[in-house]
């Protein structure tokens, strides 16, 4: 008789699943547009008509890359928040309470701003973190726009308390890693079957 018992997702499984998903999906586009570039050398002329055709099947490949990304990214989101949660307390922070898909509105206006991934707070600090699959450079300015939003709406209604940014991917180049922790966010990264909170000596964190 099959065994039909199956272990329940963890948060290391999730991950290493985001991780190794993202790449192939980036491999396969980009060798897919690499055979197309081939192609168009040899039948240059051929393939002028499908052009327009080709194009819009690429968008739609991107859209459902985007998709399962999003999908991956919430189950993710879900099961790393008590992680990053425990590697913050590591660090002296005792937050209290987070939360997930935390929606940021204009005071007056009730219109959306921003959203942030997981937001932890105590009585003191609140720390952003963003999300992501794959970490590029400008995940890290968009993160700055929002940080700056979060200031400017905790000083309208009198939220005195310090606030940081933190940056999260499956996978981090050395270059967006740099970037990030010279503009003063914390560093969550894959680091084998687990999650790395990267604060390398001389790291400064950014207060806003």
């Amino acid at each position: 008789m099959a065994d039909t018992h199956t272990e329940p997702l963890s948060f290391e499984k999730v991950w290493a699943m985001f991780q190794e998903s993202d790449r192939k999906f980036q491999a396969l586009s980009q060798e897919t547009r690499e055979q197309f570039r081939e192609m168009s050398r040899e039948t240059r002329e051929q393939l002028q008509a499908l052009t327009q055709k080709t194009d819009k099947q690429m968008e739609k490949t991107d859209r459902m890359i985007g998709e399962l990304g999003n999908r991956f990214g919430n189950i993710v989101e879900h099961l790393v928040a008590p992680v990053i949660v425990e590697k913050f307390n590591n660090l002296g922070f005792e937050f209290t309470r987070h939360s997930r898909d935390h929606e940021i509105k204009d005071s007056r206006t009730r219109q959306p701003l921003t959203e942030v991934d997981i937001l932890l707070e105590n009585g003191d600090f609140v720390i952003a973190v963003e999300i992501k699959a794959t970490l590029r450079t400008r995940d890290v300015e968009e993160h700055l726009e929002r940080m700056e939003i979060l200031r400017r709406l905790a000083d309208e209604r009198g939220d005195a308390r310090t606030y940081r940014g933190a940056l999260a991917g499956a996978i981090v180049t050395a270059e967006t890693r740099q970037y990030a922790l010279k503009t003063g966010f914390y560093v969550i990264e894959q680091s084998g079957d687990t999650m790395k909170l990267d604060v390398p000596e001389g790291f400064v964190a950014r207060d806003w």
